[in-house]
Parts: structure tokens; sequence; C-alpha cells
């Protein structure tokens, strides 16, 4: 893929502007769509090739998919297929539900963009017949591109707020292993 010359927004028409945040808008709701129906051979597709996601935070940090040896950041599509596929739907399925709202999308060219998302979580999975839950309340900050005519993710951070868990939410995950 190879992307689009940038053109400052300002070139934009107000109508260009507003299709291309609706587009990043759809990008944005169709991951956390295919993320919960785990749909992987989606969710790549979704992402820039060199996406960077730190949206671990959450997690006990010896738990966290790294890159390297740096935990709660995981580099590239496919990995980050990998790595997420791998939490919500490895050896223990966890069922989610993922909710975005009141979006803060600014265009920085006619190929760029970041936004802030309001976010609520809630994950759910059995734990020999105990149900084991999070929920949690924050913020997913992203960066978009414009590749071949298409908006998408290419940087995602989680920054949560709250977090409340069953004493047991954690205990299914075992050390991460690099995703790469």
């Amino acid at each position: 893929m190879t992307e689009t010359t940038d053109r400052p927004t300002s070139d934009l028409s107000a109508a260009e502007q507003l299709l291309a945040i609706h587009e990043i808008e759809q990008v944005f709701s169709a991951r956390l769509r295919v993320m919960d129906t785990k749909q992987w051979e989606l969710y790549p597709t979704l992402h820039t090739e060199d996406v960077v996601s730190e949206t671990w935070g959450g997690l006990p940090s010896d738990k966290q998919p790294r890159t390297g040896e740096q935990p709660g950041r995981v580099v590239g599509r496919e990995a980050l297929t990998r790595a997420i596929s791998n939490f919500l739907d490895g050896p223990v399925s966890i069922t989610s539900a993922h909710h975005g709202h009141c979006p803060e999308i600014v265009l920085e060219s006619a190929t760029s963009a970041r936004g802030v998302w309001a976010m609520e979580d809630e994950l759910w999975w059995d734990n020999d017949g105990v149900e084991e839950s999070l929920h949690g309340w924050g913020h997913y900050h992203e960066e978009y591109r414009k590749v071949d005519g298409v908006w998408l993710i290419s940087y995602r951070k989680l920054t949560r707020l709250r977090e409340v868990h069953t004493p047991g939410f954690f205990s299914f995950l075992k050390r991460t292993p690099d995703p790469s």
C-alpha cells in the first residue's frame, strides 16, 4: 500500500472534511465490532502495516504483550492481531463488549488525522464455574492514515480512568511472549 499525497485540510471542502471524519468513525467502530465478534481475519485490515498499539497498561506488566523488551507495546498489524486474538480468544475465551463515544477527531492533512474517544469496556470469562469480569472506563488516543484511499488506524494508546475487576480476573494470563 502507498500513501496518497498530503493536502492541507484547509484545501479540503467542508464536505470532504465531514466525509473523512465519518470514514474514520467507521473504521474505529468496525474495529470494536470485529474485536468483540472475534473476526480475526478482518482485524488486520483496519490497521496500517506499521500500526503501534499501546493498549495493555491495565494488565500486570509481566502479562502484557511486548515488542522486544518493551511491555505494553505491539508494532505491526499481524503482531497486533495475534496479541489481541491470543488475549480474547486464546486458551481461555473472553466475551467482550467495547464501546467508543464522543469522538474528537482532528484532520491534520488530507491523509492524516488524530482522535480521542471516550471508551467503556466489559470482559467476562469462566474460571471453573466462577464468572470473572473486568469493567473499565477511559480514552483511546488514536492516529489515522489514509492509505490507497482508505482510512486506517496507525496508532492507539488506551488510558484508563477506572477499572473494576473480580479478584481472579487476570489469573488465566500467563507471561506473554513477544508477538513478533
